[in-house]
C-alpha cells in the first residue's frame, strides 16, 4: 500500500505564501506508548528571530486546518507583524503535511498510532527546541483545536511561553462537542470508498453527510441560515457548495478521524498524570488567558482538584487586540463558581 505525497490545499485570498519546511525528526515516541516512524513535522516561518532569541511566537493549525489558519493576524501592522515577531506556523500531526495516516509510508491508513493533542504539543516543543533554537516564545496562539493545543502548552510547559492567545478554546471537550465531532466520524465510516485499512478512493456520499454535520448542523444556528439564505430552496444549492468547496480542500478522511479522536480525548493535563488542571498549573496559565467570544466577558473553564470549575474572566477591550495579548500579558483573578 502506497502512500500519497503531502497535500496542500489550493491557495485562497488571504492565504500568505512561504517557503515550506520539514523537520525530519527520524522515530517519534508517542505518550501512548507506540511511536510514528519517520516523523516529519511541517511548518513555516515568517519573519527573523532576534539575535537575543526572544521574539518568537508559535502558531497551532485548528482541527483539519493548516500552517494558514490564521494568516489573516500576520502581516505588517497586524497582531502578527513579522518585522517585530518571528512567527513559526506548525502543521499539527495528522492533518495531510505533517506525518500523517494519508502520507505515511511505512503506517499507511489505519495502521498510523493514535495520537494526542499533547503528542502535537511535544512534537511542536521539539521543533522549536531541537530545530529551531528557540529557548522560549513570546506566545502560543491558536484557534479552536488550535487553542487547545494552546492550553496544553501552558500545562506541559508553563515556562516556556509568557502568553497564550487561545481562540475559542476548550480545556476539554463537552457532551456536545464530543456529539459532533463523533456524528462527523460516523458520516464517513460507512461510505463505500473505505476498504479496511483505508479509504480506497474519495468518499463521495460520506463528505457529503459529514459537510452537512459539521459546515452546516453544528457550524450555523437557524437565525444565522435565515440571514444568510433568503429562499429555503436556496439551502440544498448552497450546501452542495459547501460540499464542493470541502473536496477542493482535500483534507483525507483518515486523517480527519485521527485528528477528531485526538481531539475528543482532549483533557489539558501534563504528560505522564492522570490528574485534571491543577490550581497551580491554572496561576501559570492565568498569566494571559485571550480568547475571542462576543460576550463582554469569556470564559475558559478548568475542572481543578478541588471539584469546582475556575473561570477566567478576560475583558472585553482585549477582545479583538491579540497584539496586546502578546505585548502586555494580562493578569487576570479567577472567579469561583459552586456550579
Amino acid at each position: 500500500m502506497v502512500a500519497r505525497a503531502h497535500h496542500h490545499p489550493p491557495m485562497k485570498p488571504g492565504m500568505i505564501e512561504a517557503r515550506h519546511r520539514r523537520w525530519a525528526a527520524g522515530r517519534m515516541k508517542l505518550e501512548g506508548g507506540e511511536a510514528i516512524e519517520d516523523f516529519e513535522l511541517s511548518y513555516v516561518t515568517h519573519g527573523k528571530l532576534s539575535e537575543a532569541g526572544d521574539n518568537a511566537v508559535l502558531v497551532a493549525a485548528s482541527l483539519a486546518g493548516n500552517h494558514h489558519r490564521l494568516d489573516f493576524l500576520i502581516g505588517e501592522g497586524k497582531a502578527l507583524d513579522p518585522q517585530r515577531y518571528f512567527v513559526v506556523c506548525a502543521d499539527p500531526i495528522g492533518n495531510g503535511l505533517s506525518s500523517s495516516p494519508s502520507n505515511s509510508e511505512k503506517q499507511p491508513g489505519m495502521r498510523f498510532p493514535r495520537f494526542s493533542i499533547r503528542d502535537m504539543v511535544q512534537s511542536q516543543y521539539r521543533l522549536l527546541t531541537e530545530e529551531l533554537g528557540v529557548k522560549n516564545v513570546l506566545a502560543v496562539v491558536g484557534a479552536s483545536m488550535g487553542g487547545m493545543q494552546a492550553l496544553q502548552w501552558g500545562v506541559s510547559h508553563p515556562d516556556f511561553m509568557r502568553a497564550i492567545a487561545a481562540i475559542t478554546p476548550m480545556a476539554g471537550d463537552g457532551p456536545e462537542a464530543l456529539e459532533v465531532a463523533q456524528t462527523g466520524g460516523s458520516a464517513l465510516l460507512p461510505d463505500p470508498a473505505r476498504g479496511g485499512e483505508r479509504f480506497v478512493d474519495y468518499p463521495e456520499r460520506g463528505w457529503a453527510a459529514w459537510s452537512g454535520v459539521m459546515s452546516v448542523l453544528a457550524g450555523r444556528t437557524p437565525r444565522a441560515l435565515a440571514e444568510m439564505i433568503e429562499r429555503p430552496l436556496d439551502t440544498l444549492k448552497w450546501m452542495d457548495k459547501v460540499t464542493a468547496d470541502n473536496r477542493a480542500n482535500g483534507f483525507d478522511a483518515t486523517d480527519w478521524l485521527y485528528q477528531s479522536w485526538a481531539y475528543q480525548a482532549m483533557t489539558s493535563e501534563r504528560p505522564g498524570t492522570s490528574t485534571a488542571i491543577s490550581t497551580r498549573h491554572c496561576s501559570r496559565l492565568r498569566r494571559a488567558c485571550w480568547c475571542s467570544h462576543r460576550r463582554s466577558t469569556c470564559s475558559i473553564r478548568f475542572r481543578v482538584r478541588r471539584s469546582w470549575p475556575m473561570r477566567f474572566r478576560v475583558p472585553s477591550w482585549l477582545r479583538f487586540h491579540p497584539r496586546r495579548a502578546i505585548k502586555r500579558p494580562l493578569r487576570c483573578r479567577p472567579t469561583m463558581r459552586s456550579s
